[in-house]
């Protein structure tokens, strides 16, 4: 618990690591933006990357963009919770922000892949760990197509990745919630349902 004289007005006893974690193309950033905007308290944490700032990037709100020197000190210097390479680009968890966010009783949301969920749940295994689903693989591949973003070969690469991620999502024993998103707001009310539920739950132990 925090000093008294250290407090915010908004600080509480009932801070939880929440991990959501999905397929490209599932909707987990807009369930991950749902749930931050529906809950008193809850922020998300800013990875560090090493991936180009592009026009519509807000440094600090999308990303903390570093160079590779020194995302490297900062791996050194065991300042990430989780760390990982995705397409050559290297991203990081900042851990001194998220425990001290923790220790200040919020809701600390981690959008992270399962390789990453799986770092973070065998040093901090109290968090709350959701994958989201999508509701077939057909639909899935449908959803990468309809953002139109790739050519058919790069979707085909996506999707693949995708299939994979979910099986090892299946096998990792990390996660305590799988959630099949058939519709977003839907799924966003269940998943911030989860979550309050959890933190009750959590308060009354």
């Amino acid at each position: 618990m925090l000093d008294a004289a250290h407090r915010l007005p908004t600080d509480t006893d009932n801070g939880l690591l929440l991990i959501i974690s999905g397929p490209s193309g599932v909707g987990k950033t807009t369930v991950t933006r749902g749930v931050e905007r529906s809950i008193s308290g809850a922020v998300f944490s800013v990875s560090a990357t090493t991936r180009p700032r592009t026009p519509a990037d807000v440094e600090g709100v999308d990303y903390h963009f570093v160079t590779d020197e020194q995302f490297d000190t900062m791996v050194a210097q065991d300042e990430f919770l989780e760390h990982a390479d995705i397409y050559g680009k290297k991203y990081g968890t900042p851990r001194a922000w998220v425990l001290e966010q923790l220790r200040r009783g919020r809701l600390v949301i981690l959008e992270i892949d399962v390789q990453g969920a799986t770092n973070v749940k065998r040093q901090m295994p109290e968090a709350f760990a959701v994958f989201i689903l999508p509701p077939s693989e057909h639909v899935l591949l449908d959803r990468l197509r309809a953002r139109k973003r790739e050519d058919e070969g790069a979707i085909q690469r996506r999707f693949s990745k995708a299939q994979h991620e979910m099986a090892a999502a299946r096998e990792s024993g990390v996660y305590n919630v799988f959630l099949v998103n058939d519709a977003i707001d839907d799924t966003i009310e269940r998943a911030v349902g989860l979550v309050r539920a959890e933190i009750e739950r959590r308060k009354s132990r």
